[in-house]
């Protein structure tokens, strides 16, 4: 039994696909979201094994293949971080 306050899967998805509608955004998967969090996550420097946990990844090291554009961001920024940190 759900909850009151609880959507069933089937219609969640359902409300997601009418929001895109009405906002007349491009459609995506809604599965595609997860990685939008996780990257969101990673972007602000979440640990990533504190994001790996909160996707459910029986692994840290994929989570990491899933965020790999955003780790590759991060360490092109490494050097510039560092030198904010260390320097001032």
């Amino acid at each position: 039994m759900i909850p009151n306050n609880f959507l069933e899967s089937r219609n969640l998805i359902r409300k997601f696909k009418e929001l895109i509608q009405k906002a007349n955004v491009p459609s995506i998967p809604f599965h595609n979201l997860r990685h939008t969090h996780a990257t969101i996550l990673m972007r602000m420097g979440e640990n990533p094994k504190v994001v790996s946990k909160r996707l459910g990844h029986s692994r840290v090291g994929t989570t990491l293949d899933l965020c790999s554009n955003t780790n590759e961001e991060m360490q092109k920024n490494t050097p510039e971080r560092f030198d904010e940190k260390y320097w001032t």
